[in-house]
């Protein structure tokens, strides 16, 4: 398996700093900061990354299970919210919640809820970020 990487630059102290992530093999170059991170500033954050990431590895996961069982899924759409609080006085990503939507002709709900909850285990992101308290999935199957 590949071995993937991705760069950040912190330049000044924490608050008054600014920084740039470049993710992969300049995928995406962009600013961050104080304000980015723990306001509503300009630019990214790497909370918003971890949740591209989920929402990405989340919808490749869920749609290889389905293919692998000749479900021949049309899309798989999830979005990430990644939940960062205060915890013991540290910032601390404590909730990260997946909303998906899944077209699969010839699907019942509760059958796709079923596959969505797999996938959810199976997501290597999800088992790489387990130490975060709280997961949550909701599921919705479209026409």
């Amino acid at each position: 398996m590949p071995v993937r990487t991705s760069q950040a630059t912190w330049n000044g102290g924490l608050q008054s700093g600014d920084g740039e992530l470049v993710v992969g093999n300049n995928a995406y170059t962009g600013p961050f900061s104080f304000k980015s991170r723990f306001q509503d500033g300009q630019g990214t954050n790497p909370e918003e990354l971890i949740a591209a990431a989920h929402a990405g590895c989340y919808s490749m996961q869920l749609s290889a299970m389905l293919d692998g069982d000749g479900k021949n899924p049309t899309s798989v759409h999830t979005s990430a919210r990644v939940t960062l609080d205060t915890v013991d006085g540290a910032p601390t990503i404590t909730k990260i919640s997946l909303t998906t939507e899944g077209t699969v002709p010839g699907m019942s709900a509760e059958e796709f809820a079923d596959y969505a909850e797999k996938a959810k285990a199976a997501c290597l992101v999800t088992r790489a970020l387990s130490g975060v308290a709280e997961v949550t999935l909701a599921a919705s199957l479209t026409e």
